[in-house]
């Protein structure tokens, strides 16, 4: 069964989210809701749209709680009123299927020190960020919010970092994370084999095909890769089910690791 991913149109542009070269703005769509969108003329384009998609959606198969995801159309009149010229060329660079988490109003930063969560969700979302190379989960940068005092996930488009050279992807996928020593949860993830069993029985290779299978083909087609859509498909796929199935690695490297700082 395929993921449900629902599909609306861009209507109002309200605000920029963040500094930062890829200029995320929070924007109203077809259905009245307002999303962080995440633009394919930014930054790393439709790499880091197939990193965010891949990444949430795989975080949710793995019972974290994720925004939800939308497909947002940005057509050609939109933006023509935006004053600021970087967002305005932002824009014009984005027409077509671009990347929309549901904006969690009123949501604070997940602070390291002030909140708390047990020790085995620690340690499956360091599992977690190991298994998808998210090198974007540091104590100066979380991305974690508290929100209706839970936890929640959000920006994954660091993962797979892999695929910016798209080269000896194998390797990349039999290597442990060496990023994880600057992860936010590292020293509260004492559970980490226990994570590795859990992880590893609702991450399957049944829930990489089905994530991997509702990538949208046109980010693949115009992620700048000389591999086909089907191709580069396959080698995300691939590296997903190998890094999985060798999930020892980066998990026996995120103890050493953590070992050594407490």
């Amino acid at each position: 069964m395929g993921l449900n991913i629902r599909h609306e149109t861009m209507t109002l542009y309200l605000q920029p989210l963040r500094e930062g070269g890829s200029l995320p703005g929070l924007v109203e769509a077809s259905d009245g809701f307002r999303y962080a969108a995440k633009f394919r003329g930014a930054g790393h384009g439709t790499k880091a749209l197939i990193a965010e998609f891949i990444g949430s959606e795989l975080a949710r198969i793995a019972g974290f709680r994720v925004p939800e995801l939308v497909l947002l159309d940005l057509g050609p009149e939109f933006g023509r009123t935006e004053g600021d010229e970087e967002i305005q060329d932002l824009l014009r660079g984005s027409e077509g299927l671009n990347l929309g988490v549901h904006f969690l109003s009123g949501a604070l930063t997940w602070d390291i020190i002030a909140n708390k969560t047990d020790s085995l969700t620690a340690s499956k979302l360091v599992w977690l960020d190991s298994f998808l190379t998210n090198i974007d989960r540091t104590p100066r940068n979380t991305n974690m919010l508290l929100w209706n005092r839970e936890l929640w996930l959000i920006d994954h488009g660091a993962s797979l970092y892999f695929h910016h050279s798209w080269s000896d992807w194998e390797k990349a996928a039999l290597s442990p994370f060496p990023y994880v020593k600057d992860h936010a949860m590292l020293r509260d993830a004492d559970r980490l084999a226990e994570a590795d069993r859990e992880m590893r029985g609702l991450i399957t290779d049944a829930a990489i095909d089905t994530v991997v299978d509702a990538l949208p083909s046109d980010w693949l087609a115009a992620s700048g890769s000389p591999a086909s859509v089907e191709e580069q498909r396959e080698v995300y796929r691939s590296f997903l089910k190998t890094r999985l199935s060798n999930s020892e690695i980066f998990t026996r490297h995120a103890i050493a690791v953590r070992e050594s700082l407490v």
